[in-house]
């Protein structure tokens, strides 16, 4: 956690002097220094002080990198295949336990039946598909969305004569991944 980096580019992304956060919360400025220079730990009470003059929650100062917003642009996105390479996965972003991506499924193609920890949900942006989980059937339209348990069997087919693409987010419990691989 480097909490004098997040304060020193907040402040100079908001073009303030270290004058100016003196002033605004009543610290000197060897002690702004010190704290932008990660010499001393200020309190919670002067942390929350800091945060209100630069117009930001608390609890952003004390995030990590790892856990500040995570950016993947278009041509950085991670592409594979799936389904003997019929079916295009782009990884448009990952964090944690949440992922999101874009599935190309192919006239007729299926992504199998899978199973796994967490949650999905799936939006239709282009094309028919029909959602499969245990017994219940679905048949869906661009524009239509659905959300299901994925440790409950399921599979994804495109029953239409063009290309679908769905809009896939995922949310797993990374802890109870090993149940199921085994």
């Amino acid at each position: 956690m480097d909490i004098g980096l997040a304060i020193r580019t907040i402040r100079k992304q908001k073009q303030i002097t270290i004058m100016q956060l003196c002033e605004g919360t009543g610290l000197s400025k060897g002690f702004i220094s010190n704290v932008e220079n990660n010499k001393t730990s200020p309190s919670i009470a002067t942390l929350e002080s800091i945060a209100d003059y630069l117009g930001v929650p608390l609890p952003y100062l004390l995030l990590t990198s790892e856990q500040r917003m995570n950016v993947v642009r278009k041509h950085e996105r991670k592409e594979t295949t799936a389904g003997s390479g019929q079916i295009k996965v782009q990884q448009l972003t990952a964090k944690g336990a949440m992922r999101m991506s874009i599935v190309e499924l192919p006239a007729g193609a299926s992504t199998g039946i899978s199973k796994h920890a967490g949650e999905e949900s799936h939006l239709v942006l282009q094309g028919v598909i029909q959602a499969k989980q245990g017994e219940d059937v679905e048949t869906l339209e661009a524009g239509d969305s659905f959300t299901w348990n994925a440790i409950v069997p399921h599979e994804v087919t495109n029953i239409g004569k063009e290309p679908a693409v769905v809009l896939i987010a995922v949310s797993k419990e990374l802890e109870l991944d090993h149940l199921l691989n085994k």
